[in-house]
């Protein structure tokens, strides 16, 4: 069964989101009206709708980083999060983790990176070689 994950958050500014899903993060616009818009978000659908961000807390605990909980995440090829990487660092955008690779030479290796939206909603940015270790322990 194939499926698509959707998730609705607000932000402050629709013109602001617009440039950084698009112009840095890549995303196609969707649907929108005067108080909300939707992105293609790496194959998953978001709708950003005009408000407060949902409050965040650096609770959660990534190696010896505290980040922000809840936040939204993705997980990508590695060349696709290279790709991504080299555009946030292009537009300057500040990380809460710059990119970094954990669990080097073990099962589940990734490279994982943490930022924020104009907003100020946490997103968290997983890059895999192999997919099939996922969910590897």
């Amino acid at each position: 069964m194939k499926s698509l994950f959707h998730l609705a958050y607000n932000v402050t500014d629709l013109e602001a989101a617009r440039r950084f899903y698009s112009d840095v993060l890549g995303c196609a616009e969707g649907r929108s009206t005067d108080t909300w818009v939707d992105f293609d978000f790496f194959g998953h659908q978001i709708s950003l709708h005009l408000g407060a961000p949902f409050a965040t807390e650096n609770t959660g605990h990534v190696g010896d980083h505290m980040v922000p909980m809840p936040h939204l995440g993705i997980v990508l090829p590695l060349a696709d999060w290279l790709a991504l990487s080299a555009r946030l660092q292009t537009a300057q955008v500040a990380f809460e983790i710059p990119p970094q690779v954990r669990f080097e030479g073990q099962t589940g290796e990734q490279r994982i990176m943490f930022f924020r939206d104009p907003s100020g909603n946490p997103i968290e940015a997983k890059g895999f070689a192999d997919f099939e270790t996922v969910f590897a322990s």
